[in-house]
Parts: C-alpha cells; sequence; structure tokens
C-alpha cells in the first residue's frame, strides 16, 4: 500500500483552504487506488493545526519547532526530501500559492522527481499519474504524463477541489524531532505583510452572482449588486469589466483572477470563455443568463435563461424580495 503526501499550508496559526482541498482531492484518490493520506505539518505549536485535519488524514507527521514558525523553502525542502527518502510516496501535493511555487521546484531537484505545476485534476492511471493543466492562458487542457512510476510532485491549483471531508479516518499522529543536522539558509523571515485583498474574498462566497460585458454599461452593475443584496450574494465578474475599470480586480474569475467554488454561481451576461469557466470548476450550481442562445457557457451551465438580463434580473429580484417577506 503506497501514501499520498499532502503538504500542510498554514499561515499565523490556521490552516490554509488549499489544505482541505489537497486532503480532499488526496482522499478521493487513496479511496480508488487503497493508498493511505499522510499530511506533513510543519511549524510551531502546531496542534492546533493537527486538530484541524485528524479526520482527514490516515497519518499526520508534525515537525514542531521554534526554528519552523515561519515557512523557509530551504528548510522546508531538507526535510520533507528526507521523508520523501524514507516513504517514497507515489504522490506529493504542495498548494500552487507562494509557498508552494517556491517549494516545488527546489524540492523536486532534490528528489529527482518529476514535478508538474498549477494542476486542476489527478486522474490516476496504470501505476502513475496524469496530471491536468492548463496551458496558453486557458485555451489548452493538457494532460501530463510520468514515463516512471517512482512518484511526482503536484502543485494544486487553489479552488478547484472541494474543502469538504471525505472518507472516515482518524489520523495517527507521529512527532518528529527537527533535524540534528544543519541545514543550509540562505534567506531569514523579517515580516509578513497581509495584502490588500479588497473588501470581499470571493473565494470564500457560497453564492456568486457575476457579471460580463453583456451588462452593457458600468451604470448597469448597480443592477446586479441589488440582486445580490437581495439573495444575500457576493459580486464577481469577468475579466473584460476589470479591464474597463468597471469593477476591481480582486472580484474577477477566471485563469487571471480567482478560482471559486461556490454552492450556486449565476453568470449574468457571460458569454462564457475558456478563460472564465476554468475559474469556476469548483461551482457547484452554475445558473446562465444570456440573450444568445448559442453562448458557450449554455454547455456548461446546469440552467440557463435565454433572455435580456435587464428583463430577468428585475424579476428574479422581486420573487426573491417576495419570497423573503412571506
Amino acid at each position: 500500500m503506497s501514501e499520498i503526501f499532502v503538504i500542510v499550508e498554514h499561515r499565523l496559526g490556521e490552516t490554509r483552504d488549499i489544505t482541505f482541498e489537497m486532503l480532499w482531492k488526496a482522499g478521493e484518490l487513496a479511496q480508488k487506488l487503497s493508498h493511505t493520506v499522510t499530511a506533513i505539518i510543519l511549524g510551531h505549536d502546531v496542534s492546533s493545526l493537527t486538530e484541524n485535519i485528524s479526520d482527514r488524514a490516515d497519518k499526520i507527521i508534525t515537525f514542531d519547532d521554534q526554528r519552523l514558525k515561519n515557512f523557509n523553502a530551504d528548510i522546508h525542502k531538507e526535510i520533507i526530501y528526507a521523508l520523501i527518502e524514507e516513504s517514497k510516496p507515489a504522490l506529493t501535493l504542495i498548494g500552487n500559492t507562494s509557498w508552494g511555487m517556491e517549494l516545488a521546484p527546489c524540492l523536486s531537484v532534490k528528489t529527482n522527481l518529476p514535478l508538474a505545476t498549477d494542476c486542476i485534476d489527478i486522474i490516476p492511471k496504470d501505476t502513475t499519474f496524469i496530471a491536468q493543466r492548463q496551458m496558453f492562458n486557458g485555451k489548452i487542457f493538457a494532460n501530463v504524463s510520468f514515463t516512471e512510476p517512482k512518484g511526482c510532485l503536484l502543485t494544486i491549483r487553489a479552488g478547484v477541489f472541494s474543502k469538504d471531508k471525505i472518507g472516515d479516518r482518524k489520523a495517527e499522529i507521529i512527532q518528529k524531532d527537527f533535524p540534528v543536522t544543519d541545514i543550509p539558509v540562505k534567506k531569514s523571515f523579517i515580516e509578513f505583510v497581509e495584502m490588500a485583498a479588497g473588501d470581499v474574498d470571493i473565494t470564500q462566497a457560497e453564492l456568486l452572482i457575476s457579471v460580463g460585458r453583456g451588462i452593457g454599461e458600468e451604470e448597469n452593475i448597480s443592477l446586479i449588486k441589488e440582486f445580490a443584496e437581495a439573495l444575500g450574494g457576493v459580486v464577481s465578474c469577468s475579466r473584460p469589466i476589470v479591464d474597463k475599470n468597471w469593477l476591481p480586480k480582486y472580484l474577477q474569475v477566471g485563469t487571471s483572477g480567482k478560482s471559486v467554488s461556490p454552492k450556486v454561481y449565476i453568470a449574468v451576461g457571460i458569454s462564457g470563455a475558456f478563460q472564465h469557466m476554468a475559474g469556476t470548476s469548483g461551482a457547484g450550481v452554475i445558473i446562465a443568463v444570456n440573450k444568445d442562445p448559442k453562448a458557450p457557457i449554455f454547455r456548461t451551465a446546469d440552467y440557463g435563461i435565454v433572455d435580456d438580463l435587464h428583463k430577468i434580473v428585475p424579476v428574479l429580484k422581486d420573487k426573491v424580495l417576495e419570497v423573503k417577506k412571506g
């Protein structure tokens, strides 16, 4: 029985969502292949992090040391390398984040294992895996195969997998000591500066109402905002809206924006280009409103309304408010 490694990403004492998403996919693969899921936590005072995922992995290996309080790819690389050499996992999952984009390439060189980055799916095949990723700004979906089944490293795009728990697990906790041997460190942590993310985080929203170029004029966005407020949802958009400076970049969905996974995604005036829809792969239900019956989005949407959004949206908003009033 082989293992699937998941490198736990955390920040300021909180487990990042990408960790839960990777554990979900690892759990799905483990069920199909009769593998086990091993989560690896490097940090300081990590007991709460361990508790958060104890029902999502078969084994959790922790390194708890003051020297691991802040992420450092030089240190993480050496410790994870030793674990990979010892256990020979079939697959090692790392978030395609600022952490992962620094850690994964140097770990690939150190371990001499193949690496595929920014993956949106993992498909088991024979004794190895197919990594699905996008190319040319989302225009092409590429399946990347590995010639030797000795293990591989994959970085996973945030927002493409569910954060739910999969399977019934109770992890064995294994605590390991910080390696005695000196690890050469070429950089040191100075401070953490939180990037301004805007008023809302669309990656956390359960209901998104997204607007595209079909809205026509900037002043029509107020109609979508009123609709979103009535539903208790959050407004997002496609790239043309950001390019026109009608809405800020942090509300953009797509390959050049953010990947989202709401329970409901309502696309208003969005044609459904590859670049945009790639960011909605984690959505539960997609509802499209577009007056063009041939719009590509209707090939993806679960429900579609072919009509002018200026006729449909006010009616839907009024119905929602009517229901709320009882």
